[in-house]
């Protein structure tokens, strides 16, 4: 057994000692790595010989390289076949959970924004909450992918988080599991001549979503202007997001993504509608620090083709571009392979977009209610309707009023 083990770390060591001696690393370089794998190997040897029990030689290569991945930044990591598999299916169809997409942010799990009309939404939870423990278990030093499994269960099942809002709000919110939607558009007329489009996430059929909405709008009567509502949306598939900003323009760079690696260095263009697809009227986009990563591709794309106004709060600042690389056994590694730069040729990761008007979000008052039926109190927090947004309010009279909208192109 003790001969199979050290094959195999042996075998892992020997791939690695190649790689540092290939021709495109400096000499010192390769040093540094060979001091560095030597070191790896007898760690692993103490290990194996001196720890309280056995241990698979399998799971401490597995951890080496987590160790490896997550020390890289919070989005990169290995992906086990359950979790590629999730991640297939996440983009596709729906998956049982709470409904937030979370990131480390100053070293501690953080809520970027939780979907719309999911049980995270309808709990309360909002962009920049500090998720301190998960079933009264701390999440300090945990993972990404570690957290997402604590949160996914079958539906019906509840699970209690501790929330640190703000520097001093701690909390607690039990939140009961259910199936996620996938559908990512909402559409309605606000007023005659002034439609609203709410975009929650980007999926794979988002823009297809998109463009059946806005026909539908635009049968209903011309359009004056439109409000694109990105609020709260933490982002998705790249693809969908360069689909959604081309719906909107006729031309003109889109994003440009930029890596170490000629095959992450590209841009995106936007190209003619047809005919009936071209959407002559302005648009104002709203945004919030919940408004995260391809949500702030489209932002950037429209904002710098003064194609949108901007309206809202300054957007979470995720900037970077995450590739899901499979390889053997069904297991991937999600790699940090790029950033990604909006039209003017400014990167916002970790900085955001800053809106053309800064409109505060109204303070929505959180109430407590109890359950007789539960032994702790459960936080809730009103969403109000489009109607009766004060930015959406405030997008309308812009669209109406304000003379910048003629430096607009549509």
């Amino acid at each position: 057994m003790h001969n199979i083990n050290r094959k195999l770390i042996f075998g892992f060591i020997i791939i690695l000692v190649l790689f540092a001696f290939s021709s495109a690393i400096s000499q010192e370089k390769k040093d540094e790595t060979y001091k560095a794998l030597r070191l790896f190997s007898q760690i692993y040897r103490l290990v194996e010989e001196n720890y309280v029990k056995e241990v698979n030689p399998k799971d401490l290569v597995l951890g080496a390289i987590e160790g490896m991945l997550s020390s890289l930044d919070p989005h990169s990591s290995l992906m086990k076949p359950e979790e590629f598999k999730e991640l297939e299916v996440e983009t596709k169809g729906s998956f049982t959970g709470i409904g937030i997409e979370i990131t480390i942010k100053d070293d501690v799990i953080t809520v970027v924004a939780p979907i719309e009309d999911t049980p995270a939404w309808k709990a309360g939870l909002k962009p920049g909450d500090k998720i301190l423990k998960i079933d009264e278990k701390s999440t300090k030093g945990m993972k990404i992918t570690d957290a997402v499994k604590l949160l996914r269960g079958p539906k019906g099942t509840p699970v209690k988080l501790t929330i640190l809002r703000g520097d001093r709000d701690i909390f607690e919110v039990t939140i009961i599991r259910d199936v996620i939607p996938i559908v990512s558009v909402r559409s309605k007329m606000l007023e005659p001549g002034y439609a609203y489009v709410r975009i929650s996430q980007f999926q794979e059929k988002t823009a297809e979503e998109l463009v059946s909405a806005l026909q539908k709008l635009e049968s209903e009567g011309q359009i004056k202007g439109l409000i694109l509502d990105l609020r709260n949306n933490p982002g998705g598939l790249l693809n969908s997001a360069v689909e959604v900003s081309d719906e909107f323009l006729e031309e003109g760079l889109i994003v440009s993504i930029r890596g170490r690696t000629k095959s992450n260095q590209m841009e995106f263009r936007a190209k003619p509608n047809p005919s009936n697809r071209k959407h002559k009227y302005p648009i104002a986009i709203l945004i919030n620090h919940g408004t995260a990563s391809a949500a702030e591709i489209v932002t950037g794309a429209l904002k710098d083709n003064k194609r949108a106004v901007v309206i809202g709060e300054k957007s979470f600042g995720k900037g970077s571009v995450q590739t899901v690389i499979p390889i053997e056994d069904n297991y991937a590694v999600r790699l940090t392979t790029a950033l990604y730069y909006t039209p003017s040729g400014q990167s916002i990761h970790n900085i955001g977009i800053t809106p053309d008007f800064v409109i505060p979000s109204a303070e929505i008052s959180r109430t407590k209610a109890k359950n007789s039926n539960q032994t702790e109190e459960t936080f809730h927090q009103r969403f109000p309707s489009p109607e009766e947004d004060l930015q959406v309010k405030v997008a309308l009279e812009i669209l109406k009023n304000i003379q910048a909208i003629a430096q607009l192109k549509y």
